[in-house]
């Protein structure tokens, strides 16, 4: 007797609405995938551990892993949604949009003139260390920028905020790498009871 097959869900855009808060945008995204999924992502584990820089205590961080149960199916459904959020939700800033909204907050906080070749270089070097982040966010970060500081912003003061403007759609998309890895049998868990854990789930899934 061959094993019931679940439906594939059928494919949607993942909404996302970059005006509301974090907490929201995060609801949202997680209540648009398919509840097979959402279940996987509800009953992971998550461990903490302090974290140092230079030295010092930089606070905790997090780690999450996938439950030993993950499926072949739940690593597509995590795949397509990763695929989903990469094209669309954490899709990088085209260029032209993060110069344009670069310039314009530099401009609020005027400097010395600088030469045009050393300006080019200067646009360059903050397309490429902000290149990694979505216009949204970038917009986000300059938004507060404007609002709540008096002198200009340097590269690393605005990867920071942006950081923490899109940390929860980031952290979303990392948990859905892991369920992927799981599910492909590329399981990540370190802990010592990780690897008897995911040996043991795809024995049961054998027997099935």
């Amino acid at each position: 007797m061959t094993a019931a097959i679940t439906p594939f869900p059928t494919r949607s855009p993942l909404p996302f609405d970059p005006t509301l808060p974090a907490t929201e945008r995060h609801g949202m995204l997680l209540n648009a995938l398919p509840p097979p999924l959402r279940s996987v992502l509800e009953t992971g584990s998550t461990e903490r551990r302090p974290r140092f820089s230079e030295e010092r205590f930089d606070g905790m961080a997090e780690r999450w892993f996938p439950p030993a149960t993950v499926t072949p199916q739940d690593a597509a459904m995590a795949r397509r949604a990763l695929d989903d959020m990469a094209e669309t939700v954490l899709a990088p800033a085209a260029p032209n949009h993060l110069l344009a909204r670069i310039l314009a907050l530099l401009s609020h906080y005027p400097a010395k003139s600088m030469a045009p070749d050393v300006e080019q270089m200067i646009a360059l070097d903050w397309a490429s260390d902000l290149g990694e982040y979505p216009a949204w966010a970038i917009d986000a970060a300059a938004r507060t920028w404007r609002r709540t500081r008096k002198w200009r912003p340097s590269i690393a003061e605005m990867r920071v905020i942006c950081e923490e403007i899109c940390a929860q759609e980031r952290a979303l998309a990392d948990r859905l790498r892991a369920v992927v890895k799981a599910g492909e049998g590329e399981c990540q868990d370190t802990r010592p009871d990780g690897q008897v854990r995911a040996m043991a789930a795809k024995s049961i899934r054998r027997m099935r």
